[in-house]
């Protein structure tokens, strides 16, 4: 397999100078044909399997992976197609819609850490918290209107956002600290694509279900929501817990690239073996000899 691109051109593990209107939303293709993308994809898709695996039987690190985007950028697919293969035992999905009342009645992060992966696991969220500081940005009538924050809260809403912004980089420190590691991803759509694919939505019977026409208004605010993912990149962007601003004009290429980051985040894991005390090891030989003591008898054939 030839030698991919370099994953760092999409890391952001700084705000410092971070413009997202210079990165691009398409790159050259990563693949030669439709066979190479397949045995590509299975490759990656391969390693992270096996690094799960050995995630789950270490039992010490758990990843969550964060999946951000604009409509029709490729999230469900994307997800969908990246981790098909890995053991669904070891991977838990979790797409966050509009907040339920119980979930109004408590703050902002909670919904989001009651489905945090247990050691050994990787969780996916398909839009996170991070909605609270993206969509509510965008629409400030959902946080003065709709989430019951005490008055003094809403004098400021600037500096709600800096609060905001400032929980999201503590909590994300505090699962670093506790083995949990985190990789955020945005797909990077840009405006021209996500019309063709609400086009096509439009046009394919077997799409149009998943066409809103709320989708419409909401591109009317497009310069509103790249500002909004440019200063939440900014400011929560960190070494520990880094952004991957993913092209997502072509799905394909995003899906190859998006498998072999979260390859690469898995590695930086100090990922082993357990390794048996001496008496289980006696254990295990003494089961080994039981068993192939049985094997070797002839076959009963009563």
């Amino acid at each position: 397999m030839s030698k991919g691109p370099d994953l760092s051109a999409f890391r952001v593990s700084s705000g410092k100078g971070f413009k997202l209107r210079k990165l691009p939303t398409k790159i050259p293709a990563l693949f030669t044909d439709e066979t190479d993308y397949l045995e590509k994809l299975g490759q990656y898709r391969d390693d992270l399997h096996e690094m799960q695996t050995q995630m789950y039987a270490h039992d010490r690190y758990s990843m969550l992976a964060v999946f951000q985007a604009m409509d029709a950028a490729g999230k469900d697919s994307t997800i969908e197609h990246v981790f098909n293969g890995v053991n669904p035992q070891g991977v838990d999905v979790h797409a966050f819609k509009k907040p339920s009342d119980e979930d109004l009645d408590h703050d902002f992060m909670w919904r989001s850490t009651t489905r945090l992966p247990g050691r050994g696991k990787i969780a996916v969220f398909n839009r996170s918290y991070y909605e609270e500081v993206l969509v509510c940005k965008v629409h400030p009538e959902i946080v003065q209107k709709i989430q019951r924050l005490p008055d003094h809260v809403l004098e400021d809403m600037d500096l709600l956002y800096q609060h905001r912004y400032e929980s999201i980089r503590d909590f994300e420190k505090h699962l670093f600290r506790n083995g949990t590691h985190v990789v955020k991803f945005f797909l990077n759509v840009s405006k021209r694509e996500q019309a063709k694919r609400f086009l096509s939505r439009v046009d394919d019977r077997e799409k149009n279900w998943k066409f809103n026409e709320g989708d419409l208004a909401e591109r009317e605010h497009w310069d509103d929501y790249m500002a909004a993912y440019e200063a939440t990149i900014c400011e929560t962007a960190t070494p520990e817990s880094p952004w991957y601003v993913v092209p997502a004009d072509s799905k394909k290429n995003m899906r190859l690239l998006v498998a072999q980051i979260l390859r690469l985040e898995m590695k930086k894991l100090a990922l082993s073996w357990p390794e048996f005390p001496e008496e289980q090891k006696d254990v295990l030989r003494r089961s080994r000899e039981k068993l192939a003591a049985e094997l070797a008898r002839p076959k009963d054939r009563s």
